[in-house]
């Protein structure tokens, strides 16, 4: 399919994990009441995820005229199509994909042949097999078989210790194929496969459609067996040495709040409690690296942005984000340290403003950023609601103008389309504060991430905020950092062993 030749160097991998969840491949010896062509459809209609076309006695001619009514039947239900061993069928058809064995073309001639847009995959039974195919640029394995299987008579067996030691070894997604059927699916569970290849169990069936439903959903239990899942959040943001704010900040305020965290560094800043010594800023080069390498492995149920210094780096972000199609987007326009010390350049903060907030679900500056971004001056709650207003009508965002400074209250301002919303919170006298935004904003990334919507995320957020602030923590010689771990001490570590 288009959307899979396309990405075929970017998230290609989990397309293709996708794909391999319910593997369909034919078999002419079950047609019988339903054509060829319907009990295909009937899979499709099932749940089959992909389907391999393999022909082993039909001519040329044939086979071609098939492969193009089958390919056509694939895209117009929006599922990979791959023939199996003839890669001049592939090719003259415009298959997505390719399935050679063994004894088939070699992985790297395929390859070649292929090249970057077509998805190739490569039958193995051995750790040999699957390093020397993976490294031939194979994009996927069929490891088999698995179970004895009237298909293939003379296939050895591979052991579930093989076929888990593949999945270890291997960097590329594994399918598992060979008599798997719904009785023996979950001795397969563990093994880090992504999905089954099936041929008799899905096309012997009397009800293809009913039967490729139910071993779907077969499938993605096993495939889930005894994993973990979170939900993730991903952190643009420059590091603090000292530990209270920025990702050190952003990654404690995300474990406290039941996500897992990560980060992509835009610099390195050497400060304390006290100031900001020195700034050391990553390349855009090395920042794109960041954000790829986690977007194409662990895809982040939200974002949260902070520190971003300069206009180059705030352009890779925006266009990697786009590219990624990124959501829950929580911009903290960070551009002064609680210390005083200036966090961005001036040239930046147009770029900041036109490359991110666009595309933001919540933008959060403080006082003194509002009134940078608004070019007013704020002093009392109808000069927050004025300045909110005229930040979100100009940079077409949602607002949450946060209250915490010069103020008597803690009380935050939220703008959405044009409607204002005051968010009540309890002012904490602790004169350490370094951290807070950081601490605000991650916190309201980690719950949209967790499937809570604006408004209750943001709630939730300023409730932890205000706990970790009433914890007192005093450390440093400056404004120093709050307690993110204060659920962890004392009467809170008992609520939470319990």
């Amino acid at each position: 399919m288009e959307e899979i030749k396309e990405n075929i160097k970017g998230n290609i991998k989990e397309k293709v994990k996708e794909m391999l969840l319910l593997y369909a491949v034919t078999d002419r010896a079950w047609v019988g009441r339903q054509s060829f062509h319907e009990q295909v459809t009937a899979a499709i209609k099932g749940g089959a995820t992909c389907i391999q076309l393999r022909e082993k006695d039909l001519s040329e001619e044939e086979f071609l005229k098939e492969a193009k009514e089958i390919k056509s039947l694939c895209r117009s239900y929006g599922i990979p199509f791959i023939i199996n061993d003839n890669v001049k069928i592939a090719l003259e058809c415009g298959a997505d994909g390719i399935h050679v064995g063994q004894s088939d073309m070699e992985a790297g001639n395929v390859r070649l042949l292929a090249g970057d847009k077509m998805i190739v995959g490569v039958s193995v039974q051995t750790v040999e097999q699957a390093l020397a195919a993976q490294e031939a640029g194979a994009d996927y394995l069929g490891v088999g078989a698995v179970f004895s299987t009237s298909t293939k008579e003379d296939a050895d067996e591979v052991s579930y210790d093989v076929l888990k030691e593949i999945c270890n070894r291997t960097d590329i997604p594994v399918v598992a194929i060979g008599g798997i059927n719904k009785a023996n699916m979950m001795d397969l569970a563990g093994t880090g496969i992504d999905g089954v290849a099936l041929v008799s169990a899905v096309f012997a069936s009397n009800n293809i459609e009913q039967e490729c439903g139910e071993l779907k959903k077969l499938s993605q239990k096993m495939i889930a067996f005894g994993k973990t899942t979170m939900n993730t959040v991903l952190s643009i943001a420059g590091s603090d040495c000292s530990g209270g704010a920025g990702i050190q900040a952003d990654l404690k305020t995300m474990a406290m709040n039941g996500v897992y965290g990560m980060s992509a560094v835009t610099a390195l800043t050497a400060q304390n409690t006290t100031g900001v010594r020195d700034i050391l800023e990553v390349s855009p080069e090395f920042l794109k690296n960041e954000l790829d390498a986690i977007f194409e492995d662990i895809y982040p149920d939200a974002i949260k942005i902070g520190m971003v210094s300069s206009a180059q780096l705030i352009k890779v972000i925006g266009e990697r984000l786009k590219y990624y199609k990124a959501k829950n987007i929580v911009v903290d326009p960070v551009m002064v340290a609680t210390s005083g010390s200036s966090l961005m350049r001036t040239e930046a903060l147009s770029t900041l403003i036109q490359e991110l907030f666009p595309i933001a679900s919540v933008v959060t500056p403080n006082i003194p950023e509002a009134e940078v971004l608004s070019g007013m001056t704020i002093r009392y709650k109808e000069d927050m609601e004025a300045a909110a207003e005229k930040i979100s009508r100009e940079f077409s965002c949602v607002v949450l103008l946060k209250g915490g400074h010069s103020l008597s209250d803690a009380d935050d301002l939220l703008c959405e389309k044009g409607k204002l919303q005051w968010i009540h919170g309890k002012k904490i006298s602790n004169p350490n504060t370094h951290g807070t935004g950081c601490t605000l904003s991650s916190a309201i990334a980690s719950n949209l991430a967790k499937g809570f919507g604006l408004l209750e995320s943001i709630q939730r957020a300023k409730e932890y905020i205000t706990e970790a602030l009433a914890a007192q923590l005093d450390l440093g010689k400056g404004s120093g950092p709050m307690n993110h771990s204060f659920p962890l001490s004392g009467y809170y570590a008992e609520q939470y062993r319990n």
